[in-house]
């Protein structure tokens, strides 16, 4: 057997030489070689010539009207055959994806108020569309850490909008922000009024990398353009660390309402209204343009469209 892998680049390799020389060999002639690959008779013989050179034998030698293969040829002829099924291999269960036996790791990036109130949705919805598939959550920190959606290693997100170069994104849902208190708060009713504003201790929830990012400064911005100033008494790096604070106190969490609803059917809390209109987020779920075309990637967008969207919101997924 011709040893290459000690004395070649195999980066170097043109694959597509590897594809005639197994052709010509099969054939035993560059006449219908050329014929099936659907080349010129030129270029088999050129394509030979490099391949002689590449592995350093003669390969094939004239004998009458055709070819006869060397010894160390004809040594070669099934591994290379059965590498060549191997690529078409990959190539065509590519082409021909199946998402009901597909095992592929997906990864989705969000905050923790979507990992309360979306990923179980999501979850499910992948489940009937990749059975036997994976979902890996992971935080907006990882995304950040990680050098985004550009970068690698994760699928899709569930953030603001954002206009990166190389992003696609796809309206999903507006969510309210509202007041999280418990049951049985001293102080607020059904609605956080103006008048005990100034009377509460807030709650502060800083998700990105520890500081205000960019849902922080929206409601930050909405309260303080109706003269309302929070009082922080507390900062944490969640929701849920956020409701179970304000399950134990007299504190005042603010929040995305999808996620003060599902924490509140589990914890001591009331969802109440805030004293500002119109407060919210829109969501949209976000991909790059390398993942655009994973059949595998365009499930995980499927799921998250179904489980998600709006009815009104109508964009195109991909």
């Amino acid at each position: 057997m011709i040893d290459v892998i000690t004395v070649v680049n195999l980066s170097a390799i043109d694959l597509n030489l590897l594809h005639v020389l197994a052709v010509t060999l099969e054939e035993r002639s560059a006449t219908r070689a050329a014929r099936r690959l659907g080349v010129t008779q030129s270029a088999v013989s050129n394509a030979l010539a490099r391949a002689r050179e590449l592995l350093g034998d003669p390969l094939l030698v004239r004998d009458g009207r055709g070819m006869a293969p060397t010894p160390a040829a004809e040594e070669l002829l099934p591994e290379l055959a059965a590498a060549m099924a191997q690529v078409r291999s990959v190539v065509e269960h590519r082409r021909t994806f199946d998402p009901r036996s597909s095992t592929r790791e997906l990864t989705l990036a969000c905050a923790d108020n979507s990992q309360i109130a979306d990923v179980p949705l999501v979850a499910a919805a992948l489940a009937r569309e990749m059975p036997l598939a994976r979902l890996r959550v992971v935080s907006i920190d990882a995304l950040i850490a990680s050098g985004g959606l550009a970068q690698g290693g994760i699928d899709a997100a569930i953030v603001l909008r954002r206009r990166d170069p190389g992003l696609r994104v796809a309206a999903l849902y507006r969510d309210p922000t509202v007041g999280v208190v418990r049951r049985d708060h001293p102080v607020v009713g059904r609605r956080l009024t103006r008048s005990a504003f100034p009377r509460l201790g807030f709650i502060d929830v800083h998700i990105t990398l520890g500081r205000p990012g960019r849902g922080h400064a929206l409601v930050e911005r909405a309260f303080r353009a109706q003269g309302l100033v929070r009082r922080i008494a507390l900062v944490v790096p969640g929701f849920a660390p956020a409701a179970m604070a304000a399950a134990g106190s007299d504190l005042v969490a603010c929040m995305p309402r999808r996620a003060a609803q599902a924490l509140a059917s589990h914890l001591p809390l009331r969802v109440v209204e805030l004293p500002v209109a119109d407060l919210g987020h829109e969501m949209w779920l976000a991909w790059h343009e390398r993942t655009h075309k994973d059949p595998a990637a365009a499930c995980l967008r499927k799921a998250i469209v179904q489980a998600l969207r709006a009815p009104e919101g109508r964009p195109d997924p991909g």
